[in-house]
């Protein structure tokens, strides 16, 4: 009898107890999910730092290249990829030149990002004399720039129109937006650093006009230059 007893099996327990294979199968696809997951995001913020952001258009002072409701991608190693809390560039394929689109860092609030144009690389000596852009004693035009006011602001009045003659340092840049007369730039608040300069705008890749409610269609995809 104790031993048909022994022999004995119990339905409840079977029905209780878990199938170990389904439960580490379970364990493997949430592994999985996760793992996927965090590769994803590790990707996406090593494109982000090192490769290419994308940024959005908040201003008209780069208009008519740039509108408002433009949405940019900005190639962030083509001047050198920067070290996380460093001032340090390596692997630099080659520096701001003049008539590049770059993003950077507003000096006097790096809170804010600026996008601009340079109009002078370090060493160049440039002024501003009637709405004109002399850089090394010689016209430099620029054919996006746009001017919406005819009237000529004296340099005592703000330098919008007229500069005193400038140098630019090393290691910095002297910009201004395409639409000039009204654009916060380099002649009001000074140069922008090497190290503040985020990357290359070049090319849209959506476009909203708020005011028309409508997608601006023929701007996806256009190359900025």
């Amino acid at each position: 009898m104790d031993e048909n007893r022994d022999n004995r099996v119990n339905v409840s327990d079977l029905q209780q107890k878990p199938d170990e294979g389904t439960v580490v199968k379970k364990k493997h696809i949430i592994r999985e999910y996760a793992e996927s997951i965090i590769i994803a995001v590790v990707l996406a913020l090593v494109i982000r730092t090192f490769v290419v952001q994308a940024f959005k258009i908040p201003s008209g002072s780069m208009e008519d290249t740039l509108a408002i409701g433009d949405h940019i991608l900005v190639n962030k190693f083509i001047y050198g990829t920067k070290i996380p809390l460093t001032s340090t560039r390596i692997l630099n394929i080659r520096d701001p030149r003049r008539g590049d689109v770059i993003v950077f860092e507003y000096p006097e609030d790096p809170s804010k990002d600026f996008i601009k144009r340079v109009i002078g690389t370090p060493g160049d000596e440039l002024q501003v004399k009637d709405k004109k852009v002399y850089v090394n004693g010689k016209l430099y035009v620029n054919p996006h720039e746009v001017h919406k006011e005819s009237d000529v602001i004296p340099e005592v009045q703000n330098p919008r129109d007229n500069t005193k003659p400038i140098k630019v340092p090393e290691n910095s840049y002297f910009v201004m937006g395409d639409n000039r007369d009204r654009s916060y730039d380099s002649r009001f608040w000074g140069f922008v650093k090497n190290d503040k300069i985020k990357g290359l705008a070049f090319i849209k890749y959506w476009s909203w006009d708020k005011d028309k409610f409508r997608v601006r269609w023929s701007s996806i995809g256009k190359v900025i230059d």
